[in-house]
């Protein structure tokens, strides 16, 4: 069986260790100054070094050359033993599987004893926060004052989970994540020493997938490489990560600064057709927004791009405000974040997209303030009756032929509906966040008796609320609203300009701002 890349290209000295400098520089230092400690804390991201140094030092603390700068040498019994794995005085310990007092206890009775091959007794615990309390309060002893011969390196992902106690009586060293440059330059030189067959702008998408992770970024890298002599393309590597094209996400944020919905959802939609994981995706799009946003406030240091990509988000970053930038970050960032799943994969990226282009603020304020304050209606004789509990109601087919039957809502005017409907979008948005975004495509076109229908500019929002879920809130909305329960039937209609259906209304008043939400969404300034 062929072994791991990232096994098999783990650095066997300092020198090999990539993105962690400030620590690696101090550790040998000490090394070279003969004052190591007996306790050191390793914190830091997975996957960016923090068990391979633990090794390191290890072995450089047993290693017999003459020269302490020069250790690891690689070549001394010491060295050659820790390398194969047979080095018995380094002794590794999963706190993950072993956290009960007892393994702890056990490991105090066996400290004591001298070591066999070499000079110190390495212990490294990884993953030490999962420790139980009883076992860090029967470890503590040990670290405060360990055998002359004992070393300890605790190593975790999560630092403050660790007590006072523990961290005090260590050297801590932070890891951090690894820059994408440095993850770039180790994929190449595995690439090239292996001599596999990998396009550069495959190694820059790995790096970027692998999030900091150095060992994340190798076994991509592996996951990838189907034969020595293959090819690895760019499509095999969008294939198998999920991953979009840089052209995809710009074309999303273009779309965005254009305030253009359909070209947006549109390639939101192509996308995801050709294989593209939606949170992925979605990640891909912050991270644009982000290095936008970045630009703009003087952090450009912080980007880790292409100067062809830093180049193309200055040009796009001039289009928006920081306002604008922001709000777009936290909406694709919940759409990255999103594990619900469901039914429509597409559904948290096309609202995190709606969302920026505008459509939650461009929920009217007095629809807002309607789903808390139902006083804003002008005159006590328009408020609604006092609510009682509807009968079940759901969506209906389109209405039937013949006179209507007889309900509560036959008294229902088209100029009550209108005049109401900012209300039931602002009350929806308590009953599901994307459903004011959804209703900002469509408008009340007519009713008869008690059957309401609502028309949408587009298919895609008609097809949306057009479900039990969705129909369901929003008749629930209505039906508190108005008062008593109502049947909704769903149309489009391309052109909702046209008010020759609506009654003479004021150019002012609740009336006219309730026909002026039926168009378009506002546009900013």
């Amino acid at each position: 069986m062929a072994q791991a890349l990232y096994l098999k290209w783990r650095p066997t000295g300092f020198g090999d260790v990539f993105g962690q400098e400030h620590v690696i520089t101090t550790l040998r230092n000490a090394l070279a100054l003969g004052r190591t400690s007996h306790a050191y804390l390793f914190a830091g991201p997975r996957g960016t070094g923090k068990t391979t140094s633990a090794r390191l030092l290890a072995k450089a603390l047993n290693c017999t050359f003459e020269d302490p700068a020069q250790r690891p040498c690689n070549t001394c019994p010491q060295c050659v033993a820790v390398n194969e794995g047979r080095f018995i005085d380094l002794i590794e310990i999963d706190a993950a599987s072993n956290t009960s007092v007892e393994d702890v206890r056990d490991l105090r009775e066996k400290i004591n004893f001298a070591p066999n091959e070499g000079q110190y007794k390495v212990y490294i615990i990884d993953e030490v926060h999962m420790l139980s309390n009883a076992a860090f309060n029967a470890l503590l002893k040990t670290l405060e004052e360990p055998p002359p011969h004992a070393v300890f390196v605790l190593a975790t992902t999560e630092a403050h989970k660790l007590p006072t106690t523990v961290t005090s009586r260590c050297q801590r060293y932070t890891f951090r994540r690894i820059p994408l440059s440095d993850i770039v330059e180790r994929l190449r030189i595995i690439v090239d020493s292996e001599g596999f067959n990998v396009e550069p702008a495959v190694l820059e998408m790995v790096a970027r997938h692998a999030t900091g992770s150095l060992r994340d970024g190798i076994s991509l890298l592996d996951q990838l490489i189907v034969s020595p002599t293959e090819a690895v393309t760019v499509a095999r590597a969008q294939a198998v990560l999920g991953t979009s094209n840089d052209k995809a996400v710009r074309m999303i944020v273009e779309a965005v600064a254009n305030q253009d919905t359909a070209l947006g959802l549109e390639h939101i939609n192509q996308a995801l057709d050709t294989g593209t994981d939606p949170r992925q995706f979605a990640r891909q799009i912050t991270d644009w927004f982000r290095g936008m946003l970045l630009i703009q406030l003087g952090g450009t240091e912080q980007l880790e791009v292409t100067e062809e990509v830093k180049s193309q988000m200055q040009a796009l970053s001039a289009r928006f405000d920081s306002r604008q930038l922001l709000q777009a970050v936290r909406k694709f960032d919940e759409a990255a974040r999103d594990r619900r799943g469901g039914w429509l994969r597409q559904l948290p990226l096309e609202l995190a997209f709606l969302n920026s282009v505008g459509y939650e603020a461009s929920v009217p304020s007095v629809a807002v303030a309607a789903a808390t304050t139902p006083t804003v209606v002008t005159s006590q004789a328009q408020q609604a009756p006092p609510i009682t509990t509807p009968a079940p109601v759901t969506a209906s087919a389109p209405a039937r032929s013949g006179p209507a039957k007889a309900s509560k809502a036959a008294g229902l005017t088209f100029a009550t509906v209108m005049q109401k409907w900012p209300q039931v979008v602002g009350l929806s948005r308590t009953k599901h966040h994307a459903l004011p975004a959804l209703l900002e495509w469509g408008r009340p076109l007519s009713i008869e008796g008690n059957k309401l229908t609502i028309a949408f500019q587009k298919s895609f929002a008609k097809d949306k609320v057009d479900t039990p879920e969705m129909a369901r809130h929003l008749l629930a909305s209505a039906a508190e609203v108005f008062g008593e329960p109502v049947e909704m039937r769903y149309v489009v209609k391309a052109d909702l300009s046209d008010q020759s259906q609506l009654p003479d209304i004021k150019d002012d008043g609740a009336v006219a701002m309730g026909v002026k939400l039926g168009g378009k969404p506002k546009q900013r300034s």
